[in-house]
């Protein structure tokens, strides 16, 4: 059993552990929210050494005043929370990071009204609602997790009514390449400039933190929202159109499953090879992730096996650049994706 397949085979299990252990919580959420994870959870390919990503979400309830109100009340909310905590710690889980300042509730609501607004990038709904198309799976309340995708899916999918001969999902893949770019321009603010003359004396640990970082962008978060692109170019060349069924199958893959998809479809045979090669070496990356930060910023701190790293990190990311040209075939909807 490869590294990839051991991972979810683990990962489905602790999953599973997690649901178990939720139980307080499911039944506060019942019909009023649900939590996801995201991240290696949600990709199904946690190590030891994962930490848990969640959202909360809410479904709302509109007022005679026309505002729209939690229907998960504050007190359940704490409730939620607590429980959530307790349970990481009680399966030596890694605590949630920034202490847990990013377990924020957010609406359903707020997940579709700020679609394509300026606010939805200051709200974090853009990262809430794109990563639980790309790359989540249900923790509490399945049943309000399946309906907040379906009212997301109809968001980006309001048009397609009049185009269902030839719907193109212009909306939801401009968004994905905004939330790749959102990645990258997040690292590069994180990353303190230095001038040439002192960067000497940034400490070296220091510098292998950014690049460890910088290797995980350029695999985990790449294939995050280029899976989904390329599947989505692989629907609308198979039938010239991409349907709302088309999509709900996309996010009930994990990025993996949706290159082994890609991989068996007759139509795609000129990119199986290059597919197969992602695979690889994503394989790869994991193998080469397995360890907890401290082991891997070490390493990080030699120099050759950085440089190494940073070129297995551009590899991958050529062979993404060509599976796309590939199975755009250069069709209308790929034109859109680069001009």
């Amino acid at each position: 059993m490869g590294e990839l397949q051991t991972r979810r085979t683990n990962t489905e299990k602790r999953l599973a552990r997690i649901r178990q252990k939720l139980d307080g919580a499911e039944k506060i959420a019942a019909g009023k929210a649900c939590v996801y994870a995201t991240g290696s959870f949600g990709r199904c390919e946690a190590s030891s050494h994962s930490d848990l990503d969640l959202f909360i979400l809410s479904m709302t309830t509109e007022e005679s005043s026309g505002k729209h109100r939690n229907v998960l009340r504050r007190l359940d909310e704490i409730l939620i929370k607590a429980e959530l905590i307790e349970v990481t710690q009680q399966l030596g889980i890694p605590e949630f990071s920034g202490d847990g300042r990013f377990l924020d509730v957010h609406s359903v609501h707020e997940l579709t009204k700020t679609l394509g607004r300026p606010e939805d990038d200051v709200t974090n709904t853009f990262t809430a609602r794109l990563l639980l198309l790309l790359e989540s799976r249900c923790l509490v309340e399945e049943k309000v997790y399946r309906e907040v995708i379906q009212e997301v899916i109809a968001a980006y999918w309001r048009d397609y009514g009049d185009h269902k001969a030839n719907f193109m999902p212009a909306f939801l893949a401009n968004d994905i390449l905004r939330l790749w770019r959102t990645f990258c321009v997040n690292y590069e603010a994180g990353t303190e400039r230095v001038p040439v003359e002192k960067t000497e004396r940034v400490p070296v640990e220091k510098k292998a933190k950014g690049k460890l970082k910088n290797y995980k962008l350029k695999h985990s978060r790449l294939l995050t929202c280029y899976s989904a692109i390329l599947y989505l170019l692989a629907v609308y060349r198979q039938h010239g159109t991409v349907s709302p069924d088309d999509v709900l199958k996309m996010i009930k893959m994990s990025p993996t499953e949706r290159l082994e998809w890609m991989k068996i479809q007759e139509f795609l045979k000129s990119a199986h090879g290059t597919i197969t090669s992602l695979l690889a070496k994503y394989e790869e990356f994991l193998e080469a992730t397995n360890a907890d930060e401290t082991e891997l910023i070490t390493r990080f701190m030699d120099r050759e096996a950085s440089q190494k790293s940073i070129d297995s990190a551009n590899e991958f990311g050529d062979l993404m650049f060509k599976a796309l040209n590939l199975i755009g075939a250069n069709d209308r909807f790929h034109r859109l994706l680069v001009v």
